[in-house]
């Protein structure tokens, strides 16, 4: 075969003998101690060892950057050298390549020996004419080639869009979106941490850039599905990458803020924020405070919030300082929303005396309390059993001018209540009505328990009504399940039948209200009413009861089986409760112990075996 020319030998160097270059001179010496010391006698110091030291070393500085500066200047006065003899024997071997590809022919085009005029190098004589090629000829042979193509930036699908092709996931360019919902999707499935390899891996699969709007929309998405582990992972592997390490975003750590707030995690909050403090680049700003602020007064941690507090009048520590310009001043006062946090921290606390001292520390500020600040402060109060301070409080509220809210009138009639006073728990709801302050359902809520507790059973049905046309949090079956519980507390035993009948005409009661039913019936010694109840719950048979015909099919739980083998030991009926103890051990329901041992052992006295439980057996062996 026909094989390139040698290249010519090259040309003699135009000095066959060049000048050596000029070799740097080695440093002057360095001075003693001795002389050193006789210099500067003679200039009337008497120098220190440490003073002779320090300047020997001085000396010996200067003379090493002399030496070299020499050097330098010598070796750019010696001759240039000569590059253009490389650049000459590179363009021959280029040319020569060239002329052999045009003798040979490309490898895809099967023209291999037949000379032509030299093609410039274009796109379908590169890797897309490769791909045709490969396409065409080897079927199915090389397939692992065209799919593993890693290289290849902008490749045309067959609907002709221009598609990316990564490491992991196949997209469109910029359809980021859908990424970024995938990514969501698999952090969902499994519980990872910040140092788990799936973790990482599909991170890096997911083929995104994690910039401050990329990361937020991640967030966003794990807040929807209530995975805050996930979430944290995730901020921590991004911002521990060398790509985002000094690219770290406050907006992204308040969002993770606020989604620990959500999911009751106040520690892990306190633990972000103090990693924000750590930092200038994300150092907490308002919005931040208010997070964490609003997340340790729902989790009730009052010390905790003071200190927040403290931060937000404290100057960062000098290294956070020196991070930031010199006119950086990160200092704030605290404002409404964080003193309500620190009320609502007193609420769980109850440090009724916190209340005064938010207030005080509001007007030294120059801030003015809202209708929320005077309703916490009143829900502080009664939680405290204060009850003349919720009275005063609602009417300094008044005074202020600021309209009163239905959750405060919730508190004023809980107040009364427990003092028992019926009367201005009704005038407290008329007053709300006649101001037009739109009512809430646990207003008259708590009306109607209020007025079960004290017999007024048929009054309380008509908050009922009022109930009905108001937007529920919760199903109307609890709002009767609270009135059976505050006559039963009352001792208005009958009452609580008659509710109980009453319910069919709202709603039908579900396994909380039997479960309620069957303690009344009981405590009241009406164990023929409690086993109707039950087995008609139980074994869905045909009742005689209508309004619980509906809910035949309802499933029993622990506290159903409790309640009737209470009622049960208490009518001395042992034959009944053998039976509903085996029915519940083979349920997968187990009695508590702490509470209803006196049953068990009561049926033993009675010699009534408790086969059904070995554990049991065991205990009552004595």
């Amino acid at each position: 075969p026909w094989l390139p020319p040698l290249p010519p030998p090259p040309k003699p160097h135009p000095h066959p003998h060049p000048p050596p270059r000029p070799q740097p001179q080695a440093p002057a010496e360095t001075p003693t101690t001795e002389t050193l010391r006789r210099r500067l006698l003679r200039k009337g110091v008497s120098p220190t060892p440490k003073i002779l030291h320090a300047l020997r070393k001085k000396e010996a500085g200067k003379s090493l950057r002399r030496a070299r500066k020499e050097a330098s200047a010598a070796t750019a006065a010696a001759p240039p050298k000569e590059d253009a003899l490389v650049a000459e024997e590179e363009a021959r071997f280029r040319a020569a390549a060239e002329e052999y590809r045009v003798l040979m022919g490309r490898p895809w085009h099967g023209a291999r020996g037949v000379v032509g005029p030299p093609r410039a190098a274009s796109g379908e004589e590169g890797l897309v004419g490769l791909r045709k090629m490969l396409e065409e000829r080897s079927g199915d042979r090389f397939q692992w080639l065209l799919d593993g193509d890693v290289e290849d930036e902008g490749v045309e699908d067959a609907k002709g869009k221009q598609r990316r092709v990564g490491s992991g996931w196949i997209s469109e360019v910029g359809d980021e979106e859908r990424r970024i919902e995938l990514l969501v999707s698999r952090l969902s499935e499994v519980d990872l941490s910040s140092g788990d390899w799936r973790l990482t891996r599909m991170m890096k699969q997911a083929d995104l850039i994690y910039n401050e709007d990329n990361l937020l929309q991640i967030l966003k998405g794990l807040e929807a599905k209530g995975n805050w582990r996930q979430a944290v992972a995730v901020t921590e592997w991004v911002y521990n990458e060398n790509s985002y390490k000094h690219r770290r975003s406050r907006f992204v750590y308040t969002k993770l803020l606020s989604i620990l707030g959500k999911a009751w995690m106040p520690t892990e909050a306190l633990r972000i924020f103090t990693i924000m403090r750590g930092d200038a680049q994300i150092y907490p700003d308002m919005a931040a405070y208010h997070s964490i602020a609003v997340t340790l007064g729902r989790a009730g941690l009052l010390n905790e919030l003071i200190k927040i507090i403290d931060y937000m009048r404290q100057k960062p520590s000098k290294r956070v300082m020196m991070m930031r310009r010199k006119d950086w001043d990160p200092l704030l006062e605290p404002d409404v929303l964080v003193y309500n946090s620190v009320l609502n921290a007193c609420v769980l606390s109850q440090q009724w005396k916190g209340v005064f001292w938010v207030f005080q520390k509001m007007r030294f500020g120059g801030l003015t309390p809202t209708g929320a600040t005077f309703g916490l402060a009143m829900e502080v109060m009664l939680k405290s059993k204060k009850y003349e301070f919720v009275q005063k409080f609602f009417e300094k509220m008044q005074r202020k001018g600021v309209p009163p809210r239905a959750i405060t009138y919730k508190v004023l009639v809980r107040a009364f209540w427990e003092q028992g006073k019926v009367n201005e728990a009704v005038e407290a709801v008329k007053d709300m009505e006649q101001r037009g302050v739109v009512g809430a359902a646990s207003v008259y809520y708590e009306l109607a328990c209020c007025l079960c507790n004290k017999g007024r059973w048929k009054d309380a049905m008509l908050q009922v009504e009022k109930m009905e046309q108001l937007r529920l949090t919760k199903p109307l079956e609890f709002a009767f399940t609270g009135m059976i519980l505050a006559s039963f507390d009352g001792g208005y035993i009958s009452e609580c039948i008659s509710i109980f009948e009453s319910m069919k005409d709202y709603c039908t009661p579900n396994i909380g209200t039997i479960n309620v039913m069957l303690k009344v019936y009981g405590r009241c010694d009406m164990f023929g009413k409690a086993k109707d109840l039950f087995e008609t719950t139980t074994y869905s048979a045909c009742s005689s009861q209508p309004h619980i015909r509906d809910h035949s099919s309802l499933k029993a739980d622990a506290y159903t089986y409790s309640s009737i083998l209470e009622a049960s030991a208490s009518a001395q009926q042992w034959e009944y409760f053998e039976n509903v103890y085996r029915q519940m051990t083979l349920s997968q329901h187990h009695l508590d112990q702490s509470k209803y041992s006196w049953l068990l052992v009561k049926a033993s006295r009675a010699g009534k075996s408790t086969s059904s439980d070995p554990c049991l057996n065991n205990m009552f062996k004595w």
